[in-house]
């Protein structure tokens, strides 16, 4: 099978090395990866830093933004991607564009739109668990909603793994849970 049209969008943290280095990877794969830069060039050392920047931006915009950049690759039909906050960005896309083909989540999920609605889209999570941002409660009731709007949902749980766990460059970060993720993920983008 050909490489896959990918759309990865950052955490809070903004367009971090982890994020470049994320997108090398599946490039090195076979896949087009397009990776816009919603914080236009603001990086966080902290996630209370990048909610404030989040927030100073405004959910709103930032959204917009993702739109934009989903809007010249879209046709092709894409892969949403994205690593925690950026995970939700890249479902409310996934879940609003009838030619996505797939659904990639690192680190994070969204609340689903009581109309959404779509057709058997593959939708992969990466989540530690425990997580703090994600909790086992929160987790259920977004799989139960996933799958009754259509979605075809798998969950991989990292135990004692930190939230953010792919990045080398946080405190989070756990290489074998990463290199599994990576491997999972892989795996995941080549059935579609």
């Amino acid at each position: 099978m050909g490489g896959m049209d990918i759309l990865l969008f950052h955490s809070v943290y903004g367009l971090r090395p982890a994020v470049h280095a994320a997108a090398t990877r599946l490039r090195a794969s076979g896949h087009q990866v397009h990776v816009p830069d919603l914080f236009e060039g603001q990086t966080a050392d902290s996630a209370e830093e990048g909610r404030e920047i989040l927030e100073k931006l405004g959910r709103d915009e930032l959204l917009r933004r993702a739109v934009v950049a989903a809007a010249p690759h879209s046709d092709k039909g894409l892969v949403y991607a994205g690593f925690s906050w950026g995970g939700s960005v890249a479902q409310t896309l996934a879940l609003g564009d009838a030619r996505a083909r797939g659904l990639l989540l690192l680190h994070g999920t969204s609340d689903i739109a009581e109309d959404a609605s779509v057709d058997d889209l593959p939708v992969q999570l990466h989540v530690a668990s425990p997580d703090p941002f994600e909790s086992d409660d929160w987790l259920n009731a977004w799989y139960l909603r996933m799958q009754r709007i259509g979605a075809d949902v798998e969950v991989h749980r990292y135990p004692g793994a930190g939230h953010l766990y792919t990045d080398p460059g946080l405190p989070d970060h756990d290489e074998q849970a990463a290199e599994q993720t990576w491997r999972v993920a892989l795996g995941f983008l080549e059935t579609l």
